[in-house]
């Protein structure tokens, strides 16, 4: 298993919401096998989204690709988004 820790700031949360639902075909497609979505307590539009996927690859195949980033500029995410990789811990 692994899973992707994106952390971004929006400029305006319901616009983002609404393409963030649009892009679930998509977001399945590309290997998500569980997706939630936090805000920041004190600044509503800090979000962060946690994906989790089957494998490394598939996690790194999605975050690559040119849909997602589309998305995220159809989604209005501000700057640069931090965007982290983690693989479950065995033993």
């Amino acid at each position: 298993m692994a899973m992707t820790v994106i952390l971004h700031r929006v400029r305006d949360y319901d616009a983002w919401r609404r393409v963030y639902k649009e892009v679930a075909p998509m977001q399945k497609a590309g290997g998500v096998i569980a997706e939630s979505v936090y805000r920041a307590k004190g600044d509503p539009r800090t979000v962060l989204v946690l994906h989790s996927f089957g494998t490394m690859a598939e996690a790194e195949k999605f975050v690559g690709s040119p849909e997602l980033r589309a998305a995220m500029d159809r989604a209005g995410v501000e700057g640069t988004p931090r965007i982290e990789f983690f693989e479950e811990a065995t033993g």
